[in-house]
């Protein structure tokens, strides 16, 4: 798990590496162009039952530490889910499933399919 650390607290906020990732790239958009945000999540299992939200703004320290030394794979369509959530009044929410994304982005591929090359939206964190 990787490790987001917000302010000058020394507890961080644990955080799956492949989806702390996409969300060090939306914080860092947002934050580049000054606008502020919240974002919320769901407690883990070795936490108290509940759900935590936190303001952002770009005078707010940030530290984003990965357990994997390889930067992970950015899947496209999730980093625009995550900006429309970062950008709407609900503000930046983490309570989604990174399979059930990916499942939704990648289309089921038929028999009857021809193998055609596409161009790849993936892109290292």
């Amino acid at each position: 798990m990787a490790k987001l650390y917000y302010g000058t607290t020394t507890e961080p906020i644990r955080i799956d590496d492949r989806m702390l990732a996409h969300v060090k790239v939306v914080v860092a958009t947002k934050l580049r162009r000054g606008e502020s945000f919240t974002m919320s999540w769901v407690h883990g299992e070795d936490e108290p039952t509940g759900r935590s939200t936190i303001w952002l703004q770009p005078s707010i320290p940030l530290r984003f530490v990965f357990d994997s030394e390889q930067p992970e794979s950015l899947d496209q369509n999730l980093l625009k889910r995550l900006a429309n959530d970062a950008n709407s009044s609900r503000g930046l929410s983490l309570d989604i499933a990174l399979d059930e994304t990916a499942a939704k982005t990648v289309p089921p591929r038929t028999a009857t399919a021809k193998a055609t090359s596409t161009r790849s939206f993936v892109r290292a964190a």
